[in-house]
């Protein structure tokens, strides 16, 4: 049985049709991405996924249970948790308080300092800097730092929106390692990127996006050595760097 999985999910924002009844699954202990252009339709599908924005249609299910009608802290408090494009920190917050706040729903101290450990055993950079303001971290630590925020939360499956988004070529490296990290440690994934290389390296599975469709799906490795997503979004990416 699929962890998570999506049926014909239409969206629109105003006249605008952004999903365009897609459907996909995501199945446990796997690392699952979701490339295309700007505008295909990526973070529309996480944000229908966390109850952020109303479906016109379509339907969501995750570990067997239907969560279409579900609000957002029933989604989070099912352990499907997202990890926000552009980081969401608390600047003026502590690297602790930060991560205290992704555990807002966990009620039980003990398990709380569980999750506080298991955040800095994936992110001994953050026990370092535990006292810092979140607002003077590196990009590449604030990446961290909601990475290690959504994990306070005990995710069965992360949701993850454009991690590498602004951070040096070293820095995304790093980021990648980490995700395949948690996959090795059980963690199911689901990524949307734009660093289509880097997603689908990492990637078990993944689907390609074009204006709120799915056109196209296969494993990481056959996606990437597909000539048309080479040439597509590939080619593209390296044309940006020359």
């Amino acid at each position: 049985m699929s962890m998570l999985k999506i049926q014909n999910l239409q969206v629109h924002y105003g006249g605008i049709q952004a999903l365009r009844g897609i459907s996909f699954e995501v199945q446990r202990n796997e690392i699952v991405t979701l490339i295309g252009a700007n505008g295909a339709g990526k973070s529309s599908t996480l944000r229908s996924i966390s109850g952020l924005v109303p479906l016109k249609a379509g339907t969501i299910s995750f570990d067997g249970e239907n969560i279409t009608k579900l609000n957002t802290q029933q989604i989070v408090a099912r352990g499907l948790v997202q990890v926000p494009e552009g980081r969401r920190i608390f600047p003026n917050l502590t690297v602790e308080e930060n991560l205290k706040i992704g555990a807002y729903l966990i009620k039980d101290h003990t398990e709380v300092t569980k999750s506080m450990e298991y955040a800095y055993s994936s992110f001994p950079r953050l026990k370092e800097r535990h006292w810092q303001m979140a607002g003077t971290l590196s990009g590449g630590e604030q990446q961290m730092l909601a990475v290690g925020r959504a994990l306070m939360a005990k995710p069965k499956l992360l949701m993850m929106d454009e991690p590498s988004l602004g951070l040096a070529p070293l820095v995304v490296r790093d980021i990648f390692e980490i995700i395949k990290q948690l996959a090795k440690e059980g963690m199911t994934i689901l990524l949307i990127e734009q660093n289509a290389n880097a997603a689908l390296r990492a990637a078990d599975r993944g689907y390609v996006m074009e204006t709120g469709r799915i056109t196209m799906q296969g494993t990481g490795e056959d996606l990437l050595n597909n000539q048309a997503v080479r040439d597509a979004y590939l080619g593209q990416a390296r044309k940006k760097k020359t």
